[in-house]
């Protein structure tokens, strides 16, 4: 089973993303921030990181410049979500594999997820989606 990690401050948001995608049929780890997410990231094998931009101690663009210095994680998949720092976002490609606008459609987040990692489980197909 695929597993993503959604790191977010703003537990409700993460916790929507979190449901939708284990409804898809994925593994769900959640950080508050940057610098928890890498302690993640050391622990635990995950597949694509969701991240937002502003949180406090690490944000998502410095999360995502530690994960690309990382031999270890430099192809994974990061998506950054954000609002007003949306645009920073896609200036920068070479460190995020994707940008969404909040607020997002939940949908098309899973299904760009897909894109990247594939269906998450044999057999489990959630038509809207496809």
């Amino acid at each position: 089973m695929s597993t993503i990690l959604v790191v977010d401050d703003e537990y409700v948001i993460a916790d929507i993303l979190g449901y939708a995608l284990e409804d898809a049929g994925y593994k769900v780890e959640k950080a508050p921030n940057g610098k928890t997410a890498l302690d993640v990231l050391e622990k635990v094998r995950i597949d694509l990181v969701i991240t937002d931009y502003m949180m406090p101690i690490m944000n998502g663009e410095e999360l995502a410049k530690a994960i690309r210095s990382n031999a270890q994680f430099a192809d994974l998949p990061v998506i950054l979500m954000s609002g007003a720092q949306a645009s920073i976002g896609k200036a920068i490609p070479d460190l995020f594999s994707a940008v969404f606008d909040k607020p997002f459609d939940t949908a098309s987040m899973v299904a760009r997820v897909r894109a990247f990692i594939g269906v998450a489980e044999a057999g489990r197909d959630t038509p809207e989606l496809q």
